[in-house]
């Protein structure tokens, strides 16, 4: 069985293939968790597909939010897209250093500033070196455009919605984090937050959906499978969460994959969340 959204999805290949066909822009949009001691500009400044521009989670994001990558305005959104080039006419199509990790994120943006044209490449600039494919160190300097945003406050969720959420249950909170850290059986690597999940919330780590060898999601039928068995069957509306907002997305696009597209991000995520002195938290509820 086929996804239902398969053109979310592109491979190395069809990436190759539109290197330099003008209707496409792609965009390398690698980050990596703290305690990796890695840094996805840097490493774009090593290698990246050539012509790929560097999309900064962190620095396209709220300056006036303490937590991490935060959802600009669309104001800013905007003005950052169209510094790199990007035109709302072009299929924007986003990888990442390992396949499915932080582009989903970018994924994600996109269609909520309003820009549907928008794909996620599978594989990964892991993949691509691999193949043996060109890679360059050089860094575009793009014209300028004018890309148009509009925020659709429906696909982010607040704390306050959360919270309220606690009680109504009209909505599943579901949470990409590993089964560990979701249980609170691992500290939280941010310093100030404590461990533990949203009590009510769901768990279904990110990893139990991507073949990370592959870089790619699991097949159409797993994925629903994995879905169903968290009750994400497709009758309720969905949040997903995980630690800031990045792996969450991984859980969206693999709902919008299958064709649940009733689901929003719970934008301050666990950071936010375990970081606070007066919210609950599981698994003592």
């Amino acid at each position: 069985m086929s996804y239902v959204n398969s053109d979310a999805l592109v491979d190395t290949a069809w990436v190759a293939d539109h290197l330099d066909d003008p209707a496409v822009y792609i965009v390398d949009g690698s980050w990596h968790l703290p305690p990796t001691g890695r840094n996805g500009e840097d490493e774009y400044g090593e290698a990246h597909i050539p012509g790929a521009v560097y999309f900064d989670i962190d620095a396209i994001s709220d300056p006036d939010s303490a937590l991490p990558h935060m959802m600009p305005t669309a104001e800013a959104f905007a003005a950052a897209v169209s510094a790199m080039g990007i035109a709302n006419d072009q299929r924007v199509v986003v990888y990442d250093s390992d396949g499915l990790f932080s582009a989903p994120r970018v994924w994600w943006m996109f269609r909520a500033m309003g820009h549907d044209n928008v794909a996620v490449m599978t594989g990964g600039f892991n993949a691509w070196k691999n193949e043996g494919r060109a890679v360059s160190a050089e860094i575009p300097a793009p014209a300028a455009t004018k890309f148009t945003a509009q925020l659709n406050t429906n696909v982010v969720r607040s704390i306050d919605q959360v919270r309220a959420n606690i009680d109504s249950g009209e909505e599943l909170v579901l949470d990409a984090r590993a089964a560990d850290r979701f249980a609170g059986a691992l500290p939280e690597f941010r310093p100030g937050v404590q461990p533990g999940h949203i009590p009510g919330s769901g768990n279904l780590p990110y990893a139990e959906i991507v073949d990370a060898a592959a870089g790619a999601f699991v097949s159409a039928t797993d994925l629903r499978n994995a879905f169903d068995a968290q009750g994400a069957t497709g009758t309720q509306p969905v949040v997903t969460t995980c630690g800031s907002g990045i792996t969450a997305c991984i859980l969206g696009l693999g709902l919008h994959l299958i064709g649940r597209d009733d689901w929003a991000i719970y934008d301050g995520s666990w950071t936010e969340w375990g970081g606070r002195d007066d919210t609950p938290k599981g698994p003592e509820g």
